[in-house]
């Protein structure tokens, strides 16, 4: 028998494939069947990506599902401020701390295990979030969503990859993927404000208890099973068959901690014990851990995974990028409700062209990136992101504004920005990553996403109103746009 084995580069990393010829005598004989299973067990394409994108989507539903009713809970719990952000912000803080862990999981144990895990929890938090009782057990229901989004999301961009092996097709997948998250949020803060407005708070779970349950029920259907430990090429021997529990500790609990910190800026002073207490131990923590993996055989974090400049602006994009929208949706939220009077659901309502923009630029997205490149829509992007940033810091806060003219062109042209620059830096961000790197990439992709919020928001609420906030995320966002063009 004759073997060929055929060898193409991509950008970034080696992808091999193997193909067997035989010659007439080894052929299978006539009536031979195939081991069973072989044909029946083939990953149906289309079904698993819209399985996982879902499942994406609901993830960061989840996170921006709590924004608009967040009153009603407070006036039902009898909270003050401080404990309003800290529910608000106790999913993120668990699923962003998390995060790098549940990528060595997914590439440790194989990603639809992990995946399965995660929906687990993720689906049992999400359940017991509406029948809480108190503040304790919603904060507590909030915590463990986290965790379980945690390994969700990593273990689906593992499974992603086996899903489309070939590097072109699954280029063209993240450049549908990056959309998937900007638009769960919007989903969010849409959908929240018209089913609480319809029947309680408690009704937004729903949507995440009744995604968890399909998407356990299809996985085996739809996903293809991803073996633990896959063959590694590029990594020296043994590199992934550990945890790397210490490095993983300190990530969890430096991220976790600074993001806290971080967090308490909206109720409490930048010099205060409650803000640096948290923020500097977390920042120490995280030294700590840079410090760990330099000398861990296998890290959690590999540095050399860092040193590619084109995936540090693609992260750096989505983290800016996902910190913009947040703003926007939390701002506007509170300035329509609070300074203009509106009701949740209107204030749902405002952001509808938000979500039509955000559709049709997001179905644009993956071929203008076959035909002008990752690098170009992504700064593209980012530049018109930032003219509807610029355009709502002008206008957006001016009450005396009609609608159509104040608040109306930024709220269409940052969401078809934001479409192009996250499908565009998801790209970037996962461009020649080895398959036995994909959980580790989702992670940091994740991470990036999920911290950009945190820190740039906190960041921009320092420097004094509203107006002025997004005034400085516009400039952020032009700079960046620019460096990315430029970047080859």
């Amino acid at each position: 028998m004759e073997c060929t084995v055929k060898y193409s580069t991509s950008q970034g990393g080696q992808v091999m494939h193997a193909t067997r010829t035989a010659k007439t005598a080894a052929r299978k004989p006539e009536g031979a069947r195939e081991p069973e299973g072989t044909s029946d067990r083939r990953p149906r394409t289309r079904g698993g990506f819209l399985l996982l994108g879902g499942v994406q989507m609901t993830l960061i539903f989840t996170l921006a599902a709590l924004a608009v009713p967040l009153p009603r809970i407070g006036a039902e719990f009898r909270l003050d401020r401080a404990d309003l952000i800290l529910l608000s912000a106790a999913y993120g803080l668990t699923f962003a701390g998390l995060l790098l862990l549940g990528g060595r999981l997914a590439d440790r144990f194989g990603g639809r295990r992990t995946l399965t895990a995660g929906l687990v929890v993720f689906g049992a938090a999400s359940a017991a979030a509406p029948l809480a009782p108190g503040y304790e057990a919603l904060l507590a229901a909030r915590f463990g969503q986290g965790v379980g989004a945690a390994l969700v999301a990593p273990a689906a961009m593992a499974v992603l990859r086996a899903l489309f092996p070939a590097p072109a097709a699954y280029g063209r997948a993240m450049a549908t993927w990056g959309g998937l998250s900007v638009l769960g949020a919007t989903a969010g803060n849409l959908l929240s404000g018209v089913i609480s407005a319809a029947s309680s708070w408690r009704g937004t779970f729903a949507v995440p208890v009744a995604v968890t349950l399909a998407a356990l029920l299809l996985a085996p259907r739809l996903l293809p099973a991803t073996p633990p430990g896959a063959v590694r090429t590029l990594d020296p021997p043994g590199a992934g068959r550990t945890l790397d529990l210490p490095g993983a500790l300190l990530a969890t609990a430096g991220i976790t901690l600074a993001s806290f910190g971080l967090v308490l800026t909206d109720a409490h002073p930048w010099g205060s014990a409650p803000v640096l207490v948290p923020l500097l131990t977390g920042l120490a923590l995280l030294a700590a851990f840079a410090a760990v993996e330099r000398r861990t055989a296998d890290p959690l974090l590999p540095p050399d995974f860092l040193r590619d400049g084109r995936r540090l602006l693609g992260l750096a994009a989505i983290g800016l990028t996902a910190a913009g929208t947040a703003t926007v949706f939390v701002l506007l939220s509170l300035a329509l409700q609070e300074g203009r009077g509106w009701s949740a659901l209107l204030t749902s309502a405002a952001f509808v062209p938000f979500a039509v923009a955000l559709l049709g630029s997001g179905r644009l997205a993956g071929p203008l990136i076959g035909r002008f490149g990752p690098g170009r829509v992504t700064g593209a992007g980012l530049g018109a992101a930032a003219a509807g940033l610029a355009l709502l810091a002008a206008t957006g806060f001016d009450g005396s504004i009609p609608y159509a003219y104040g608040l109306l062109p930024g709220l269409l042209l940052l969401p078809a920005g934001g479409a192009l620059s996250f499908a565009g830096a998801a790209v970037l961000a996962t461009d020649g990553v080895p398959a036995h790197r994909a959980g580790l990439a989702g992670g940091v992709l994740n991470t990036a996403m999920e911290l950009g919020p945190t820190v740039l928001f906190a960041a921009l609420l320092t420097l004094g109103g509203d107006a002025v906030s997004l005034a400085a995320a516009a400039v952020l966002f032009t700079a960046l746009a620019v460096t990315t063009i430029r970047t080859k």
